[in-house]
């Protein structure tokens, strides 16, 4: 992804750099930000929605010009239901956007919380020395917030500690303040860890200060 393509700018991502700085000045835990534009293509998903939705509505359809006393030729029926096959795939094709909205809530969260966890390992925010590490994930086509804690962690902190920074993070983006949402997550996260795992003698900075945008 270059710079250009990227959803927020170079200031705020250099922001955030700072705040991950700022928070693990007073922490021995790690802190790393994901902020990725869709968990899934929705490819799949979406065009069996729409080819179900094809198929209900086509009987009611004729139900409805039987009723109607219509006489509609059987093979330019099924042609008309090919052609709306055909506009649909392309409609879903063409506009990511759209795959996301026909695409169940429920389905969305499952595949945005699977990419946390592949983000979590895959930045390697679970190497740290003494599995102190956190990631604040955000994926914008689901509207989906996450925050993955390392084991440590996890014994020390209960879920609903991070159910409020999330709460917090959601309701920045819902006002298209994406950067402060992440700034102000990140302080509350290391406050949060630095009363559990407050700074020691050495404080090696294991995983880089930024935010990473997929």
């Amino acid at each position: 992804m270059t710079r250009r393509d990227k959803t927020l700018s170079a200031s705020e991502h250099d922001r955030i750099a700072q705040a991950i700085r700022d928070a693990e000045r007073n922490t021995s835990g790690e802190i790393y930000c994901v902020l990725a534009r869709s968990s899934d293509a929705y490819l799949y998903p979406a065009g069996l929605i729409v080819a179900l939705a094809i198929l209900i509505l086509g009987p009611l359809v004729a139900l409805g010009l039987e009723f109607w006393w219509v006489v509609i030729d059987p093979v330019a029926f099924a042609t008309a239901q090919l052609a709306a096959f055909a506009a649909a795939a392309l409609l879903v094709t063409a506009f990511p956007g759209l795959r996301a909205a026909l695409v169940p809530k429920a389905l969305k969260y499952r595949r945005a919380h699977d990419n946390a966890q592949k983000q979590f390992l895959a930045h390697n925010i679970h190497t740290t020395q003494h599995r102190t590490g956190v990631l604040i994930f955000v994926s914008l086509a689901e509207r989906y917030v996450e925050i993955v804690a390392d084991r440590e962690i996890d014994e020390r902190v209960e879920q609903a500690v991070w159910n409020d920074t999330v709460a917090i993070l959601l309701a920045h983006a819902q006002k298209a303040a994406l950067a402060e949402g992440f700034v102000e997550a990140v302080s509350r996260v290391g406050a949060v860890l630095a009363e559990h795992f407050p700074v020691g003698r050495l404080n090696p900075n294991e995983i880089e200060d930024r935010l990473t945008e997929i």
